[in-house]
C-alpha cells in the first residue's frame, strides 16, 4: 500500500490508465517493520526504474485479509520485515524503464468508463470469484449457487458475476441480518442467517428437497460441512478460504453419496502456474465493466495514513464488501 510503485513480472496487480510520462521524487507507503506491530506510514525514496518495469502513482488499493495475515506471519507465502503489504491497486503510469513498449505481464489498462475506485476491487475479490464460478465449478445458465460469507467482497462479486454474467441463481448466507439484507439488495434471490437458522435446513427448503448445483465456502468449520451436505447430486463444492478459522476435513462418505465433487481455488497461485488463464480472467473482468454488467459493492474507504483504522475495521468484521485504501 504505497502511493507509487514500481511495477514487473510479480504478484502485485496494477490495473492502470496511461497518461504522459513524468519521474517521481519519492512516496508514501505503509510498511509492516514488525510483524503483529501496527504498520509505520513513511515518506520513503523512489527506487531506480530495471528494465521493464514501470512506475504507477497508485490512486486505490485493495486490502484483503491476506493482506492482515502477512502481517501476522500468519499467510501461506511469507514476508520478512520491512515490506509493504498489498496484493491489487488502480492507478496512474509514470515513468516506464528500459525495454518498456507495451502494457502487459501484471498490467492491465482501465476502460475509461470504470472508475479507479472499482478497478481496484477486480483482481482479487472478482478474479477469484471469476475462477470459482468459471473455471473450477464450470457454473452453467440457470443452475443455483450457494456462497457462504456472501457479504464480503468476494461474497458480493460471486453474486454479481453467477447472476449477471452467468445467469444463474444465488442463495447467499450471511452471519447477521442487515448483511443478508445486503446480499439481496446485490441480485442474490435468497439470503440465510446462518448465525441462527440452520444452513441445511434452509437451503432445503429453498431448493424443494433438490440441493444446490454449485456451492463457494469461505467459511469452514461446521459451515463446510452443511454446505457440503446442501450439494445436489453431481454438485461441486469449492473452497475459497476458512474465515470461520476452523479448516474442516472432507468426510469421503458424503462426495460418495451424491457423486460431488470438491475442489479449491487459490487466485495468486494461477499468476505462476498459468498465466495466460489468469489474464483471461482479468480481461474478461475489465470488459465486463466495460459493458456494464458488474457493479463492484465498496463498502469502505480509508485514507492511507488510516491504515491501521482499516485493517482493524476488518478484523473486527465490520466490513461488508470491498475496503479500500486511497492515496489521494
Amino acid at each position: 500500500m504505497a502511493a507509487a510503485a514500481a511495477a514487473a513480472v510479480g504478484r502485485r496487480l496494477c490495473i492502470l490508465r496511461l497518461p504522459a510520462q513524468h519521474g517521481a521524487r519519492g512516496y508514501r507507503a505503509a510498511l509492516c517493520t514488525q510483524l503483529t506491530q501496527p504498520l509505520l506510514v513513511q515518506d520513503l525514496p523512489a527506487p531506480r526504474l530495471q528494465p521493464r518495469q514501470v512506475r504507477v502513482r497508485v490512486h486505490y488499493s485493495g486490502l484483503n485479509f491476506a493482506d492482515i495475515l502477512a502481517c501476522q506471519g500468519l499467510y501461506q507465502e511469507k514476508h520478512a520485515p520491512p515490506f509493504t503489504p498489498g496484493m491489487e491497486f488502480s492507478g496512474t503510469v509514470m515513468e516506464t524503464g528500459e525495454n518498456v513498449s507495451a502494457v502487459k505481464e501484471a498490467l492491465w489498462q482501465i476502460p475509461d468508463n470504470v472508475s479507479s475506485e472499482d478497478a481496484a476491487v477486480l483482481p482479487v475479490a472478482y478474479g477469484t470469484a471469476w475462477l470459482a464460478l468459471h473455471h473450477r465449478a464450470h457454473l452453467q445458465p440457470r443452475e443455483t449457487v450457494l456462497v457462504t460469507a456472501g457479504a464480503g467482497a468476494t461474497g458480493l462479486a460471486i453474486i454479481d458475476l453467477a447472476v449477471s454474467v452467468f445467469q444463474a441463481k444465488v442463495i447467499a448466507a450471511a452471519g447477521s441480518d442487515p448483511k443478508c439484507q445486503l446480499v439481496l439488495a446485490n441480485g442474490a434471490s435468497h439470503a440465510v442467517n446462518y448465525s441462527q437458522n440452520s444452513l441445511r435446513e434452509q437451503v432445503t427448503a429453498l431448493t424443494g428437497g433438490r440441493g444446490v448445483d454449485v456451492a463457494i465456502e469461505a467459511v469452514g468449520g461446521d459451515i463446510f460441512k452443511a454446505v457440503l451436505q446442501s450439494l445436489a447430486w453431481e454438485g461441486r463444492i469449492v473452497v475459497m478460504g476458512f474465515a470461520g478459522g476452523k479448516i474442516p476435513s472432507i468426510p469421503a462418505n458424503l462426495l460418495l453419496l451424491k457423486n460431488v465433487s470438491a475442489m479449491g481455488v487459490y487466485w495468486s497461485r494461477y499468476q505462476q502456474e498459468d498465466f495466460p488463464l489468469f489474464s483471461s480472467a482479468m480481461s474478461s473482468l475489465l470488459q465486463y465493466g466495460r459493458e456494464g454488467k458488474i457493479r463492484p459493492y465498496i463498502g469502505a474507504v480509508f485514507k492511507l495514513e488510516e491504515v491501521n483504522e482499516a485493517f482493524n475495521h476488518v478484523l473486527q468484521r465490520k466490513s461488508t464488501g470491498k475496503v479500500i485504501i486511497s492515496m489521494k
